[in-house]
């Protein structure tokens, strides 16, 4: 188990760390002089942390590749708000070393307890059509695995191991509350689109590392794989109607509401536009706790700057119980989309590296980065 999880960067400012992580993005760029520095992005199970490499970059260049898992010493510090790594040495970790349950997070919800809600929502369809639909994709061996896994997406929300079932089912409840408010809503229709909405996302996204993207994923997106099972799928379907598979490859298309959102259609019927809405809310309300969760340590009831909903985030919790009037709590209002710190002036790489070579293997002196 890991000594330093990513989570704890409060606890560790301005301190130097020894800890393994996974590399989620690999980037060189070039300093002012011209000389290349790494940019990384690293992650653990319970976040991303970015991190620089400024000096002996030629050492390392090619000795690790996105996805490899390194052993790193740095310097965690604070450059424009934001908690960064700045290493001093790293290298790559041999496969008896790893842990691979300390670098993906994972729900800690039940997910057999949710595969059940699940279950019970898709045998309340009242139509027989799309209850056959839905339990069509359940009862597949390799869809039902995956669907159990599966990130909701990469980055900006319920991206952790099991997070697309978190979401249906989250979802799934959503669904079921307002429809009782709109009785003109297609109560099956909606849930099936819920259930469907996603699905690609098993295909999309890839997890044994760390979350990125599938090349079918980069190429097609989780939608056109959607399709292309639903149709599979609805073969298997004795006399599903035509009308209900075009509601459904709607209801699939048009779920991200907007056209600057990568939706190839607007939502043109009323259980669509609910879809889009709620589907729009969780994902924004798990974006929400997500980050105050990782900022549960600091006093400030202000978040740092969310990338994802463009806008710093006020904890209400922490600001109602807070004695500090509320004018004199500092809001981040105008980050950098991507921030690159100064370069160092202090040399850190005649450190020994006697700790670092846990496997035998030689390790490789880094320096400073951003």
């Amino acid at each position: 188990m890991k000594d330093f999880y990513i989570c704890e960067c409060v606890q560790h400012e301005n301190k130097i760390i020894t800890s393994n992580f996974v590399v989620v993005s690999k980037q060189i760029k070039p300093k002012k002089t011209g000389e290349p520095y790494l940019a990384l992005i690293l992650g653990d199970r319970s976040g991303q942390l970015e991190a620089k490499m400024w000096d002996n970059v030629e050492d390392v260049l090619n000795a690790f590749d996105q996805d490899d898992f390194l052993k790193i010493k740095g310097l965690v510090n604070k450059y424009k708000n934001r908690f960064q790594l700045t290493v001093h040495k790293l290298r790559k970790l041999g496969e008896s070393e790893i842990e691979f349950s300390d670098y993906l997070p994972k729900t800690t919800k039940n997910i057999d307890e949710l595969w059940q809600t699940l279950t019970d929502f898709v045998f309340s369809i009242q139509n027989l059509h799309l209850r056959s639909l839905i339990q069509a994709f359940m009862c597949d061996p390799e869809i039902a695995a995956a669907y159990r896994n599966a990130p909701a997406a990469k980055t900006l929300h319920h991206a952790y191991i099991g997070g697309l079932l978190d979401h249906v089912v989250s979802l799934f409840r959503s669904c079921d509350l307002v429809c009782r408010n709109y009785p003109q809503i297609n109560r099956d229709l909606l849930l099936s689109g819920a259930f469907l909405h996603d699905i690609g996302k098993i295909h999309e996204l890839t997890y044994n590392r760390s979350f990125s993207y599938t090349t079918r994923g980069q190429l097609l997106g989780h939608m056109v794989i959607e399709l292309e099972m639903l149709h599979a799928k609805i073969a298997l379907v004795p006399g599903f109607p035509d009308e209900l598979k075009t509601l459904l490859e709607h209801l699939i298309i048009s779920h991200h509401g907007q056209y600057d959102f990568g939706s190839p259609k607007l939502p043109m019927f009323p259980e669509a536009l609910m879809l889009h809405y709620l589907d729009d809310l969780d994902s924004k309300m798990e974006a929400m706790r997500a980050q105050f969760e990782r900022e549960a340590d600091l006093e400030n009831p202000w978040t740092g700057y969310n990338s994802s909903l463009g806008r710093p985030l006020l904890n209400t919790a922490k600001f109602l119980a807070s004695k500090k009037p509320a004018e004199n709590l500092a809001v981040e209002t105008n980050p950098e989309p991507e921030s690159i710190s100064p370069e160092p002036t202090s040399d850190d790489s005649s450190k020994s590296n006697a700790e670092l070579a846990g496997d035998g293997t030689a390790a490789l002196v880094l320096k400073p980065e951003d």
